[in-house]
């Protein structure tokens, strides 16, 4: 005479097989399927980490993730082409991707950190002088802070102007303009709460266009980028060749190979791999000097 299993035996043994198979497709056939399929030619680089290797044939990096290309004090390294800036960790830390979470708004100065503004005004000054160029920009002072004024109204927000106070600039340093509305323009004392002040950014004389190009002042949404815009690698072929010992237009060329089209032809902007490129230097000239 068969005898039934209990009913809530049955039930934890049928339990226990979904368990079972379910471990086995998905912690052990699908892994191997996947890591087999990435093995297939086209996603074997990729799979790999899309590593590079220096000319030395180690491992120099991955052609995914950008690098600094600095000394140990941060000054940019003259041989090299020079990333964008990245708020990943130190920079380009793989394992703390992060954006500098600041917006257009973002103009005045905390006591414990710059706005994106002073710091898009710092990087393009810094840019300016490494490459011989004109590093300024709209609202920005020459200095290299934002060109923030602080305006005092007698009726709050309106009225006619009582004080002037250039938020950017603390005391000593001389205010980026000498008045405003006929008030004249004070430095700012550090610790002096302002908030009470109407900020009003001033676009200065600096030409529409910079010269420094956007993505040299700006990091990525990841910190990560490894690519600048052609602009920016062209601002730079002068100070590499002249550095590398090469001709500029050798430099270019070398450019151009690792530069890459839009996608499908219309989807975003072409961009220069900068961790390739600067490789490739290596591979063709020899290293002169730090």
């Amino acid at each position: 005479m068969n005898q039934r299993l209990p009913h809530w035996l049955a039930q934890h043994i049928a339990a226990v097989r979904v368990v079972l198979v379910l471990t086995l497709l998905t912690g052990l056939f699908y892994p191997l399927a996947m890591t087999a399929v990435a093995q297939l030619p086209g996603l074997r680089d990729s799979a790999q980490g899309s590593r590079i290797e220096g000319p030395d044939g180690k491992a120099a990096g991955s052609s995914l993730i950008g690098q600094s290309f600095a000394d140990e004090k941060g000054n940019p390294i003259k041989r090299y082409f020079q990333s964008r800036p990245s708020n990943a960790g130190t920079g380009y830390d793989a394992s703390a991707s992060a954006a500098g979470n600041q917006g257009p708004e973002s103009v005045v100065d905390a006591q414990d950190k710059p706005s994106l503004l002073t710091l898009v005004c710092g990087r393009s000054r810094a840019v300016g002088h490494l490459e011989g160029v004109d590093g300024s920009r709209p609202y920005c002072t020459r200095d290299g802070v934002g060109a923030v004024l602080g305006v005092f109204h007698n009726g709050g927000t309106t009225g006619r102007v009582t004080r002037v106070v250039s938020l950017n600039q603390p005391c000593p340093a001389e205010p980026f303009r000498p008045s405003y509305e006929g008030i004249a323009v004070e430095c700012a004392k550090p610790g002096t709460d302002y908030s009470r002040a109407v900020t009003v950014p001033v676009r200065g004389d600096a030409p529409e266009e910079p010269v420094v190009p956007a993505d040299a002042v700006t990091a990525s949404a990841s910190g990560l980028d490894p690519h600048i815009s052609p602009a920016y690698a062209e601002l730079q072929i002068p100070r590499v060749a002249r550095e590398r010992g090469a001709d500029e237009t050798s430099v270019r060329e070398l450019i151009k190979k690792y530069t890459t089209a839009r996608a499908l032809g219309v989807l975003g902007e072409p961009a220069v791999n900068v961790v390739e490129l600067n490789i490739a230097l290596d591979r063709t000239y020899p290293k002169r000097g730090a």
